[in-house]
């Protein structure tokens, strides 16, 4: 049997974390949130997710931040930067990221994004 895929979503406008959630859930992933980078890092403590949808622009630790934080610890988690302040498909430069989504398009390339980036991963946990 194979396990979902879990996504962990970093996002501080409440709204929008939920329906982008939802949207993700409904697509088959496991997802977890949080609201800023340092809840986002709190949450890695709680696993390591197959991929990482990260805003850029948020309080406490910026999504900047965050994505070259984690890029710097776990080199082969997948990540996907998100932002409004930036337009187009192409990641901004000076962001660590391999994807970028423009928040206000529509969710489903959210979701082609993740989809495209997610792999099952290595049943390491059947083995240890």
């Amino acid at each position: 049997m194979m396990t979902k895929r879990s996504v962990l979503l970093v996002e501080d406008d409440g709204d929008l974390r939920a329906i982008l959630a939802a949207m993700l859930i409904q697509t088959g992933y496991d997802v977890r949130t949080a609201w800023d980078g340092v809840s986002a890092l709190l949450e890695l403590e709680a696993g390591i997710p197959d991929i990482i949808v990260s805003d850029l622009n948020m309080p406490r630790m910026s999504g900047f931040e965050l994505l070259s934080t984690i890029r710097a610890e776990f080199p082969s988690i997948p990540l996907i930067a998100m932002s409004g302040a930036f337009s187009g498909s192409q990641v901004p430069e000076g962001v660590i990221a391999d994807a970028f989504y423009e928040k206000g398009t529509h969710p489903v390339f959210l979701a082609r994004l993740v989809s495209g980036m997610t792999r099952p991963r290595m049943a390491l946990a059947a083995r240890a």
